[in-house]
């Protein structure tokens, strides 16, 4: 059963907060005084208007929305907002193409970080801030959703994510939903802060601080310079955003527990944490051996650039301090293995999220010993819980959705005529919502080239990546639409 107007209520109600958002664009450019401020304030009349209208066409006394319901709402709130934050590029005639504009407003906000702006120099100090934002804003968002705000129009026993029932069941903190929202935000926006303020004693800019800070906590990956991280020439401000991409690929609510209740001891416990930070490292070690024994580097820069490198698409942030496509092709297959694990699930990364990966190979575990011992009962457990068969199930299912869509990437891109290792890099970087590829697309703003075609299919890999396909591909199915 479908709730129309509560569907159109809450529509309403994101409008508005993303006109809210869209509001520190608008002091960005009065500061900078750089001729943006009417493209925003169309936008923001724009979203103020539509949101008043869609609140008021929604007025009931209807609270409650039901299952069917909350999975449009998702899928529709990243759709709507793309759509109404690809306004001040288009209208600025700084992304004059619609296509371009949305792409880059759906790579922000679905924290991918891919980009069609050839050089973000000549872009405006306020357009740079409204991109950065959009992936702020998104990176809050996946679990902003799942955990906050349905459940306070009702609808706090969906699963819209079942493989991730242990990382949405640890992010529950406190029985009152609103709280653990408070705190995730609280945790979110402590963390942005600490980070800006690190940047900026390092030798960043203000701007530029408050901006990276934003983009690292979000895992999104957007620089304010077309070099990146890599422009300001500095191990410390790498050191430090590896550090912070590090903590925004930890789940929110170990984050709390270690920071706020001050029991660091959860987050070494807990198996996931554990298996995040061991894939870091066994990673890292591989690629400091090939660079090692391939470039011509010194120690300590061997080992900076493989963790730097590493811990970007690990978290699936997409930064990059070197152009690794110019590295040995065997490298290149392990920095896609580490996009394909991703990191803890409840953070604001993408990717398949490295439980779901230390499941998978606890379940091939057992069945090797099932083999040896047919009549054994052998339960699969992860730090001491036994993991029932339905969480089994369901990641057995989001694997196959995961490797099926990057096939199908790779086939659509490979009839455009894109070669094996682009085809197979973009679609693995667009479902896995890190941003740059491998071969020719391994900087993240070299989309701009691509067919229009691929750019639209390209949104909806992000899309449902972000989304971890489930939300979005069961709109597709006959049986959602069916009244019973």
């Amino acid at each position: 059963m479908f709730h129309p107007n509560v569907i159109l209520r809450i529509i309403g109600l994101l409008l508005q907060l993303e006109a809210l958002f869209l509001s520190g664009s608008v002091f960005v450019s009065l500061y900078y005084n750089d001729n943006m401020l009417m493209p925003y304030l169309y936008t923001i009349a724009t979203l103020i208007t539509c949101g008043l209208l869609c609140t008021y066409l929604g007025r009931s006394k209807e609270r409650n929305i039901s299952r069917k319901d909350g999975y449009i709402v998702v899928t529709l709130c990243w759709v709507i907002f793309s759509v109404f934050g690809a306004m001040p590029y288009y209208i600025s005639g700084y992304l004059p193409n619609i296509t371009d504009a949305f792409f880059e407003t759906m790579a922000g906000f679905t924290t991918t970080g891919a980009s069609v702006v050839g050089n973000l120099d000549d872009l405006p100090r306020s357009l740079v801030f409204w991109r950065i934002m959009t992936q702020w804003v998104g990176g809050l968002g996946i679990v902003f959703f799942t955990v906050a705000v349905l459940p306070i129009f009702g609808l706090g026993d969906i699963h819209l994510f079942a493989a991730e029932t242990i990382g949405i069941a640890r992010a529950k903190l406190h029985p009152r939903i609103s709280v653990t929202a408070r705190w995730i935000l609280t945790i979110y926006v402590c963390l942005t802060i600490l980070e800006a303020i690190c940047l900026k004693l390092a030798g960043m800019g203000y701007f530029d601080a408050i901006c990276h800070a934003m983009s690292t906590l979000s895992t999104g990956g957007i620089s304010t310079k077309s070099g990146g991280i890599a422009a300001f020439n500095s191990p410390l401000i790498e050191y430090i955003t590896i550090v912070f991409m590090i903590m925004g690929g930890t789940s929110f609510s170990l984050l709390y527990l270690a920071i706020f209740k001050q029991r660091a001891g959860e987050l070494f416990r807990d198996p996931e944490f554990k298996a995040y930070t061991r894939m870091i490292a066994i990673f890292t070690l591989a690629i400091c051996v090939g660079l090692f024994l391939t470039e011509s580097m010194n120690t300590e820069e061997t080992f900076r650039t493989a963790l730097f490198q590493v811990t970007s698409v690990i978290t699936t942030t997409g930064f990059s301090t070197v152009n690794y496509s110019h590295w040995t092709p065997v490298l290149w297959l392990l920095l896609s293995a580490a996009m394909f694990v991703g990191a803890c699930s409840g953070s604001t990364t993408g990717a398949m999220k490295s439980i779901r990966v230390a499941i998978l190979g606890r379940v091939m575990s057992n069945e090797f010993k099932k083999i040896v011992h047919p009549n054994a009962v052998i339960p699969v457990r992860m730090g001491g819980r036994i993991i029932s068969d339905q969480i089994q199930s369901a990641i057995m299912a989001f694997t196959l959705l995961y490797v099926g869509m990057v096939i199908v990437g790779i086939f659509i891109n490979m009839c455009f005529g894109l070669n094996l290792v682009d085809a197979y890099g973009l679609s693995l970087s667009s479902v896995s919502n890190v941003g740059p590829g491998l071969g020719n697309y391994s900087s993240p703003n070299a989309m701009a080239t691509l067919p229009t075609v691929l750019k639209w299919f390209y949104c909806f890999q992000m899309l449902v990546g972000r989304l971890e396909f489930f939300a979005v591909l069961l709109l597709f199915t006959p049986v959602f639409w069916k009244r019973q």
